[in-house]
């Protein structure tokens, strides 16, 4: 009950401190208005210049008598203008009292009927779900616009992204199509719709993804996507040791802080290790070994180094079980573990792997 108390007391103020100035008589002040004030300088400024010899007497003269009607009917206007009589002040009071008496009861009246604070206030999953249907209204809303017109470019480079991240890649690369035929090429274009249509084939980088990027770079010779997956193709077609040297020029012409570099670093090492495992196979059997060991020493120590690749340390843990070390997988198990540990997505691989590879042995990692 003091709720609704509280309620009328705030909602009583704020309603007399609204109409409070109603209820009140106005001073009678004397205050000049625009027009009285403009016509006084405009005479004042018609005595200088006749003083100046700008104007004739007989100009001044006319002038005079112009600007003398035009200030007495607006001085006129004034004192019509003045303070209100006793009867519009009764009415005004009247109406402030009404009002300040059928405000608070009205609302509270329209809350009763429509509102209660009772109310739970709506689960979480529906309210999540209310932005997800947002979302595809407004890609509903953007189709039918391109449907009835096709040629808004804005609107199909608008709406192909967001395909993308859809997964309808087949949708995405006939957005991405659409808006560079009707805007013409630019590298963003050109390797937006590479990706797109590597995407839709499986991440294998086709010829028309292959067209698109070398076009672009052909625009912008820099460009960091298109050189990616032109290198990404080069390791596609067999030619491991060139895709790796694409790959290192791009990292060493990339900014420090790029969001892209891990990527990048990440294809460069499983690239790395294939090209070293093709290497190995065409080695004597004597030496095969050898090599192996020397391989997955390396990659123990660049993650040593650098721990944060999740899939570096999965391919180190296989191979020690490949070698059938399988403490040392243990060990490099846990030394994962620690450097991912903010990483919760890594540590669910992580432990996949282990459960996969009989190397678990407790929920927590107890093999550190």
């Amino acid at each position: 009950m003091l709720i609704w108390l509280i309620f009328a007391l705030m909602t009583g103020a704020a309603v007399l401190a609204v109409l409070w100035p109603l209820s009140r008589a106005e001073a009678a002040v004397a205050v000049e208005t625009g027009d009285t004030a403009f016509f006084r300088q405009q005479m004042a400024d018609l005595e200088r210049d006749r003083e100046a010899g700008l104007v004739s007497e007989r100009e001044a003269e006319a002038l005079r008598a112009e600007i003398g009607r035009r200030l007495l009917r607006a001085a006129r206007a004034e004192g019509r203008s003045g303070p209100e009589g006793e009867p519009a002040l009764r009415r005004r009071r009247a109406a402030s009292a009404i009002a300040l008496s059928t405000i608070p009861l009205l609302a509270l009246a329209i809350y009763g009927a429509m509102g209660s604070p009772h109310l739970p206030q709506a689960p979480r999953a529906a309210r999540m779900d209310g932005g997800q249907l947002d979302v595809g209204a407004a890609v509903a809303k953007i189709e039918a616009h391109l449907a009835q017109h096709p040629g808004d470019g804005r609107g199909w480079e608008v709406l192909a992204p967001v395909y993308l991240r859809a997964g309808r890649f087949g949708d995405a690369v006939r957005a991405y199509q659409s808006a560079l035929d009707i805007l013409g090429e630019s590298p963003a274009r050109l390797t937006d719709l590479g990706e797109a249509v590597t995407a839709e084939a499986g991440g294998i980088v086709d010829a028309r993804a292959r067209a698109a990027f070398e076009r672009a770079l052909v625009l912008d010779p820099a460009n960091a996507k298109a050189r990616y997956y032109l290198a990404v193709a080069t390791g596609q077609d067999g030619d491991n040791a060139k895709a790796i040297d694409m790959l290192r020029k791009l990292l060493a012409d990339a900014p420090a802080d790029a969001s892209w570099r891990g990527a990048v670093e990440q294809r460069l090492a499983a690239l790395s290790m294939s090209e070293g495992a093709s290497a190995i196979t065409s080695l004597p059997e004597g030496e095969q070994a050898l090599a192996i060991r020397g391989m997955v020493e390396g990659l123990a120590a660049r993650l040593d180094a650098d721990g944060s690749d999740a899939a570096g340390w999965a391919r180190l843990v296989r191979s020690y079980v490949v070698l059938g070390e399988h403490e040392k997988a243990r060990e490099a198990l846990a030394k994962a573990r620690r450097q991912l540990a903010a990483d919760p997505a890594s540590l669910d691989m992580l432990a996949a792997l282990a459960r996969q590879l009989s190397l678990e042995t407790d929920a927590t990692g107890a093999a550190q």
